[in-house]
């Protein structure tokens, strides 16, 4: 857990007041996402205001914060290699999206979902840490913040969202002022506050999400969506996670050979780790569908030369 209290926000750092609040949130449960979050926000805070007093005392604490994490968690690869650090925040942040997703498309409309929404946008956010987003990513982070401006504005006027997929239009929401206990990052802990930070999305493009592409292993935990721990071997008695479907092995790649031709440059070697590390941390969520598709990938990848 970081240990140094930061000082009171600065205003000009309201834009990332929700990565560390959900930095302080996953502290105990997830140190890994929380650490990248608070990366995240000292490199946005960086390049928004690193002259201002207020503003280099603040990312002072953040950075004695930062260092103190990666003391104390100096022997986790998901910390020490990027390329794993950035699988981890990445299935973590899609398993809040598609716990989110999968309760909208059945009907359930509560506001654990909306922020289990808007907390997937805000850890895809946090990817960019790693480098550009993934268009993938990109078009998952553009929806769940339009769903969770969508279906809180629909609830808040009493009218039934429509669930699933469906064309975007203008939606926003008052994070603050909505969730009950709203809070501020300062002192390193949370405060209440009087302002506000609202979700804008009406500068986001009216489109049709009917084709989004949910990624394998669309499977929602049985657990709270700001939780999505770890399995710790308790098993509830009336919820159970939905069946996965596990995608059938290429049996090409059971007797494939590779052919003397082929040469594996440096950047092949790179995607066939980053795919491995991909099911490694897919595992870590008993993810069994995306950890068989990456590996599988990085077979073929490995023994023909090609993805």
């Amino acid at each position: 857990m970081a240990a140094a209290a930061l000082p009171p926000l600065p205003p000009q750092f309201k834009s990332i007041q929700h990565h560390l609040r959900t930095a302080q949130e996953l502290d105990k449960r997830e140190p890994v996402v929380a650490y990248y979050c608070r990366l995240y926000a000292m490199q946005t805070g960086m390049k928004i205001d690193s002259k201002t007093p207020e503003c280099r005392k603040f990312l002072s604490k953040l950075m004695d914060q930062l260092e103190a994490m990666k003391k104390q968690f100096g022997d986790n690869e998901a910390i020490t290699q990027e390329i794993v650090g950035s699988a981890h925040v990445e299935n973590y942040a899609l398993k809040m999206f598609l716990y989110a997703d999968n309760e909208d498309r059945a009907g359930q409309f509560h506001k654990n979902m909306i922020k289990s929404f808007y907390t997937a946008s805000l850890l895809i956010d946090v990817l960019t840490v790693f480098g550009e987003l993934s268009e993938e990513n990109a078009q998952h982070r553009k929806y769940a913040r339009w769903k969770a401006a969508y279906i809180h504005n629909c609830l808040k006027n009493g009218e039934t969202p429509q669930p699933g997929p469906i064309g975007m239009e203008g939606e926003s929401f008052d994070v603050e002022r909505e969730e009950t206990g709203s809070s501020s990052v300062h002192g390193g802990t949370t405060q209440p506050t009087s302002s506000s930070s609202t979700y804008e999305a009406n500068n986001v493009p009216t489109t049709n999400y009917a084709g989004i592409h949910i990624p394998p292993g669309a499977h929602a935990p049985a657990n709270t969506p700001a939780e999505v721990p770890h399995n710790t071997g308790v098993t509830s008695n009336t919820i159970q996670p939905a069946p996965q479907n596990i995608p059938l092995v290429d049996p090409s790649l059971c007797s494939a050979q590779s052919a003397g031709e082929v040469h594996l440059t440096p950047e092949d070697f790179a995607r066939a780790q980053k795919y491995c590390k991909y099911a490694g941390s897919a595992l870590q969520y008993e993810d069994v569908s995306t950890a068989v598709q990456n590996l599988q990938k990085a077979l073929k990848l490995l023994i023909t030369g090609r993805e």
